[in-house]
């Protein structure tokens, strides 16, 4: 018997987290097909794998999640997975109904940084017959929403690399593929680095006219990876992709919330994403004004590690095919 998964995510955090995931899954898939948007991220991270690209669906945008459903019942009758598995976000709006009107078992694996309760697409999906719901914070399970553990499982923090304090040669800075910029996290950088600290910027689409930095919107996934690897120190907007893209090289980044009252982000879970994760010893984390030096030279003092067997997340109701 053999397990067939049609993995469906948005590029971005949620693209991470299901890759995250797709190796704890219980029972283990044998064969995976994506399903996400075409950009450099998920042309690095998925190299050389079976790989659907469809319409991308930025934030709350009804008119791409319809648009994306007919070639979701296209490759899903052509393909006929054993099942099909989404962590987010407007992505599973278009693919996970479908599925489950076709008998084909569902689920939805809300992301790691709704800490508090459902996203919109997870109020939405938790309505639908035949869709399985998941979260990943144990605090909102119920009957509904069932847990079965967290992406943040995989990662524990690791001895001290150095000193209490390490000097900050090379730096990495994450601003992701947020629609919303972030242009205080930058100048508050810029303020604080000493002359000659050797920094990458990946800044989104932040307006960075007039600051004095090599500004770059997008790298590929597998040359940030490397860039972050060699770096002293991550410094990163809070969102999921940044923090575990520096956690899966070792490194135990800063993270700096956007602020819904300032423009942003949509709302504040960032600054919950990185309470959570500074609170597994998984992050240091500070407000874009209050970011100092010596923060960035304790998180360069500190690894993380990837623990060697990770808890299995269980998925209901899978019957494998003879």
């Amino acid at each position: 018997m053999t397990l067939s998964v049609l993995a469906v995510a948005s590029t971005g955090g949620h693209l991470n987290e299901l890759r995250q995931l797709l190796p704890r899954l219980s029972p283990a898939p044998d064969h995976v097909e994506w399903a996400t948007f075409d950009d450099p991220q998920s042309r690095s991270l998925l190299a050389g794998q079976r790989v659907r690209f469809v319409r991308s669906t930025p934030t709350r945008d009804p008119v791409s999640v319809v648009a994306n459903v007919r070639p979701a019942v296209r490759l899903l009758r052509g393909s006929r997975p054993d099942m099909v598995l989404s962590t987010g976000s407007g992505i599973a709006l278009s693919f996970l109904p479908v599925a489950a009107a076709l008998g084909i078992p569902a689920h939805y694996v809300e992301s790691a940084t709704r800490l508090t309760g459902p996203s919109m697409t997870g109020r939405a999906l938790v309505l639908v017959p035949g869709v399985k719901t998941y979260t990943q914070d144990r605090r909102w399970s119920d009957a509904r929403w069932v847990y079965r553990g967290s992406v943040f499982d995989g990662f524990e923090p690791g001895p001290a690399r150095g000193e209490a304090a390490s000097p900050v040669r090379r730096i990495v800075v994450i601003l992701g593929s947020n629609p919303y910029g972030f242009r205080r996290l930058l100048e508050r950088l810029i303020a604080i680095l000493p002359h000659g600290v050797e920094a990458l910027w990946q800044t989104g689409v932040t307006d960075t006219d007039r600051l004095p930095i090599d500004a770059h919107r997008a790298w590929p996934a597998r040359e940030l990876h490397e860039a972050m690897a060699q770096a002293d120190v991550v410094v990163a907007h809070a969102g999921i992709g940044a923090a575990l893209s520096a956690l899966e090289v070792g490194r135990i980044p800063v993270l700096v919330p956007r602020r819904q009252d300032l423009g942003e982000q949509i709302d504040d879970h960032q600054a919950l994403v990185a309470h959570e994760l500074a609170e597994r010893g998984l992050a240091v984390t500070a407000d874009a004004d209050a970011l100092e030096m010596p923060m960035l030279e304790r998180a360069a003092g500190l690894c993380a590690n990837m623990v060697a067997d990770p808890p299995r997340f269980a998925l209901d109701g899978i019957h494998l095919a003879e």
